[in-house]
């Protein structure tokens, strides 16, 4: 990467994290620094410890003591979740509940005030930038890796593919349909966003040098930012890197952002060749170069 690059990124940090008080311990003028005035936050209503460990990114022992300052102030409690005892959830006391609600509104004042000096059409300048680093941010910290389709990180991805078809599906979804771990003659990839799973794929061998992809999903909290594309084409690298020529796979009519990703993708409509009855448009691809 370019050094004056590099050392731009590096000027705009610092001018940030200054901008917004990031470096003091009364973030927004409250009595805590950034760290646990986040940790409200994301706490919401409840949160599984665990869920919240991977989805922030942070030690095991730097959110404990974050936690414990919490408890302390009657801001939190720390408590078994009520369905399963083996997993401990944090929630919200009333004294936490206002004491979001009070960082909420500190936060908003915050930007209406750093935005006032600003334009409209200035303002709608700095909220498309800010939107473009989002995303590009996110997908500097995606990683796409092969697992064992064994794994219960795979198994948990197609889970949560599964839950999402029944909804949108009207005849809904059988979980039955997903493919078994035996079953796959090919590769099946995992989408991490900052560590966190956020997406799956995999091609199995259907004969011929001819393969099927099947269960490309990305979660919904992950869309946006380009991620099917390049989980798709990094199905398609592997599977050539095997030998298949072609790639088919079907899909339901109502995953109409499916479909216009596999047709920009240069899929062209065949036959139907598949029993599944989720397949209603049947599709294939052979320049996989």
């Amino acid at each position: 990467m370019d050094v004056e690059q590099i050392e731009r990124i590096r000027a705009f940090n610092r001018y940030y994290t200054q901008h917004l008080g990031l470096l003091t311990d009364s973030y927004l003028g409250q009595d805590r620094a950034l760290g646990p005035a986040r940790l409200l936050y994301e706490i919401g209503e409840r949160a599984d410890l665990r869920e919240l460990r991977v989805r922030l990114g942070l030690d095991a022992g730097y959110l404990s003591r974050l936690l414990r300052a919490l408890q302390e102030q009657g801001l939190i409690a720390v408590r078994p979740h009520p369905e399963d005892g083996r997993v401990r959830v944090a929630e919200l006391t009333e004294a936490g509940r206002r004491e979001r609600a009070e960082l909420d509104e500190r936060s908003r004042r915050a930007i209406a005030d750093s935005l006032g000096g600003l334009d409209e059409g200035q303002r709608a300048e700095l909220v498309a930038a800010q939107g473009a680093v989002h995303r590009l941010l996110r997908v500097a910290a995606t990683t796409i890796t092969a697992v064992d389709p064994a794994a219960a990180e795979a198994r948990e991805c197609l889970r949560r593919y599964a839950a999402e078809l029944a909804k949108r599906f009207p005849e809904g979804y059988d979980a039955g349909a997903l493919t078994e771990p035996d079953q796959v003659d090919g590769t099946m990839l995992v989408v991490r966003e900052s560590g966190r799973a956020v997406g799956c794929g995999l091609w199995t061998r259907l004969g011929g040098g001819v393969a099927e992809l099947r269960h490309l999903w990305i979660a919904e909290d992950a869309r946006g930012a380009g991620l099917g594309r390049r989980l798709l084409g990094a199905l398609e690298a592997d599977a050539a890197g095997q030998g298949i020529v072609a790639i088919r796979l079907g899909t339901h009519r109502m995953l109409t952002e499916a479909i216009a990703l596999y047709r920009g993708a240069g899929y062209t409509e065949i036959a139907n060749y598949s029993g599944s009855p989720y397949n209603q448009l049947t599709f294939e691809k052979t320049a996989l170069g």
